[in-house]
C-alpha cells in the first residue's frame, strides 16, 4: 500500500480512539441515577439496604467471605465463643459509627489474625532454614502473633470509638449554637433540626440525621432523641437529648437549653485542656533535665576542667 493509503488508515484509527474516549468521557461523567433521586430520599431510614454514596466496590473483609466463607464463619464463630462480649462489641460498633453486624466483626478479626499469623510464619521459614532446630518456637510465635492479631482488632475498635467521640465533642458547640439560633428564630424543633442537619457535616450531624429520620417516619421527637440518649456514650450528648426530649414534651424554653448546653462543653473542653497540660508538664521536663541540662553544664565547666589541665603542672 502506498503512504497515503497507510496515513489514511492510522488517521482512521486515531480518529476512532479519540471518539471512544470522548463518549467514555461523557458515559462517566454523566450522574447516576441514584445520586440525582438520593438528595430527595436521603432522609429515610435504610432498611435492608446499604447507602449508595461513598460505595466504591465490596470490602476485602466481604471479597474474603465470598471465597472463603464456610472456613470463616466457623472461625469467626469459634472466636465468639472463645472471647464473648457480643453486647460490648455491639455498643461499641454502633458508637463508632460502623455499619457492620458483629459476625463481621468476628470475621474481620479472623483476618487481623490470619495476617499476623502469616506474618510471623514467613519470619519462622526465614529463621528454619537457617536453624531448622527451632521449629517448636516458631510455632508458638505464629500462634501468639494470631492471637495478638485478634485482639489488635478488639484494641482498634476501641480507639475508633474514642476518636469519634472526640470528634463529636469538637463538633457538638457549633451544632448546639446553631439549632438554638434557629429555635430562637421562631422554627420549631423538628424544622431546626432538619436546616442543621442540611448545613452541618460530621459524626454528630450524622447522628442527627437518624433521629430526624426517626421523627419523619412516625417515632415521637421524645422517643426519638430518648433512643440517643441511650445508645451514645457521651454524657453530654446523653444529656443534650434529653434535654431536648423534655423541652419538647413540658414546653420548657429549648433556646436557652441549648445555648446552656454549648457553653457546659466549652468549659468541659477548657478543663480537659489545663488537666491534659498539667498531666504533660512532667514530660516536658524530659528533655530539658536529659538533654538542656547536661549540656549546659558542659559548655559552664568544660573550659574550667581544660584551663586546670593546662595549668597544672
Amino acid at each position: 500500500m502506498t503512504p497515503a493509503v497507510w496515513g489514511a488508515l492510522l488517521g482512521g484509527l486515531a480518529g476512532v480512539g479519540v471518539l471512544l474516549v470522548v463518549g467514555r468521557v461523557a458515559v462517566v461523567r454523566r450522574p447516576q441515577l441514584a445520586l440525582r433521586v438520593l438528595p430527595y430520599v436521603r432522609d429515610l431510614p435504610q432498611v435492608g439496604r446499604t447507602a449508595v454514596t461513598g460505595a466504591s466496590g465490596p470490602s476485602p473483609v466481604t471479597a474474603a467471605a465470598g471465597v472463603f466463607g464456610p472456613v470463616l464463619r466457623a472461625a469467626a464463630d469459634t472466636v465468639d465463643r472463645v472471647l464473648g462480649g457480643a453486647a460490648s462489641v455491639r455498643r461499641r460498633l454502633a458508637r463508632a459509627g460502623l455499619d457492620v453486624t458483629v459476625h463481621e466483626f468476628r470475621v474481620q478479626q479472623v483476618l487481623w489474625g490470619l495476617s499476623a499469623f502469616a506474618a510471623a510464619a514467613t519470619l519462622g521459614v526465614l529463621e528454619a532454614l537457617a536453624d531448622p532446630t527451632g521449629s517448636v518456637g516458631t510455632l508458638v510465635l505464629c500462634l501468639a502473633a494470631g492471637a495478638t492479631g485478634v485482639l489488635a482488632r478488639d484494641t482498634w475498635l476501641t480507639s475508633q470509638v474514642r476518636a469519634r467521640e472526640r470528634r463529636i465533642l469538637t463538633e457538638f458547640p457549633t451544632v448546639a449554637e446553631l439549632l438554638a439560633l434557629a429555635v430562637a428564630a421562631g422554627e420549631g424543633p423538628v424544622a431546626a433540626l432538619d436546616r442543621v442537619v442540611r448545613r452541618t457535616r460530621g459524626d454528630l450531624a450524622r447522628d442527627l440525621a437518624t433521629v430526624l429520620a426517626a421523627i419523619r417516619t412516625g417515632e415521637p421527637v421524645g422517643a426519638a432523641f430518648d433512643r440517643l440518649a441511650a445508645t451514645t456514650g457521651l454524657p453530654l450528648v446523653a444529656r443534650f437529648a434529653q434535654g431536648i426530649a423534655v423541652s419538647v414534651e413540658r414546653g420548657t424554653p429549648l433556646a436557652d437549653v441549648l445555648h446552656a448546653q454549648a457553653a457546659d462543653v466549652r468549659e468541659a473542653g477548657r478543663r480537659e485542656l489545663i488537666e491534659t497540660a498539667a498531666r504533660k508538664e512532667v514530660l516536658m521536663m524530659v528533655p530539658v533535665i536529659f538533654l538542656v541540662l547536661p549540656v549546659t553544664v558542659l559548655f559552664a565547666f568544660w573550659p574550667g576542667v581544660v584551663g586546670l589541665s593546662l595549668t597544672t603542672p
